[in-house]
């Protein structure tokens, strides 16, 4: 039993078994009316609207929009967050001096600040992108932090003795160690910068997957509410699965991830 499951086809179809029984325990309680189909349409409506959308190029419009604000708010802020983790990271002066303000604001929750980031750049690109920026600028600057600051200390003194230079320290022996944990905030962060750009794109916004799923509840269009729901669980699991693969090729010296 335990070989039949470890097969690769089965290995590779094991994370949609859920998912499928989902769908179809959604589609008997939808056919047999024991849910109203107001409430929750049938998938076959759910895709007419997808094929729908796509056809029209609306679909491609606002998946791209969100695409863009999201990899841009993605971009600086963890750019933003890696560069502060490291260099908090490597000198202990510069914790001292950074570390207290950037906890203090990363304990304000980001979304809160929704209003008056409004106030500041009204409903235009810079907003959304602030705030995914935000949001994913405290996962990456912890785990950096962490990262760099759990790296072997006997491993820096070997190096250290083998005659690495700073620089050859810092890229063959600080970086590698602390690799693990900055692509485990990695895959954190775009979590929240999903969560974040679906908040931002149903409060104020004329684009994008949250400004089609508001639309769509103002028509009371069921199907096209879930489709956007659906749109961005698999837009996450994108981002998810690419943050894997990153994992898999950066840390192919650490036997775990030879799997």
């Amino acid at each position: 039993m335990r070989k039949l499951l470890s097969t690769p086809i089965i290995e590779k179809c094991m994370p949609w078994v859920l998912p499928v029984l989902l769908i179809l325990g959604w589609s008997i309680l939808s056919n047999t009316n024991v849910i109203s189909r107001k409430i929750l349409p049938l998938p076959q409506d759910v895709l007419l609207s997808f094929r729908d959308l796509l056809l029209s190029g609306e679909l491609i419009e606002h998946i791209s929009i969100s695409f863009q604000r999201a990899f841009t708010g993605f971009l600086i802020g963890g750019g933003i967050g890696f560069i502060l983790g490291f260099i908090n990271g490597l000198s202990s002066i510069a914790e001292k001096f950074l570390d207290t303000t950037i906890q203090m604001v990363r304990n304000v929750p980001h979304l809160a600040m929704i209003p008056l980031v409004v106030l500041w750049f009204g409903i235009g690109e810079e907003s959304k992108i602030f705030l995914v920026a935000i949001g994913v600028l405290f996962p990456v600057y912890i785990n950096t932090l962490h990262g760099i600051r759990s790296v072997d200390s006997g491993l820096i003194e070997m190096g250290k003795v083998y005659g690495l230079r700073p620089a050859s320290l810092l890229w063959r022996v600080i970086l590698p160690g602390a690799l693990p944990s900055i692509l485990v905030g990695l895959r954190y962060a775009l979590g929240i910068m999903w969560l974040t750009l679906i908040v931002s794109e149903t409060i104020a916004t004329n684009s994008g997957i949250g400004f089609l799923a508001m639309n769509a509840r103002e028509y009371m269009q069921t199907d096209i509410i879930l489709l956007t729901i659906v749109l961005y669980a698999l837009l996450g699991k994108l981002a998810d699965s690419i943050a894997k693969f990153l994992e898999k090729r950066l840390l192919q010296w650490n036997p775990i991830y030879h799997k």
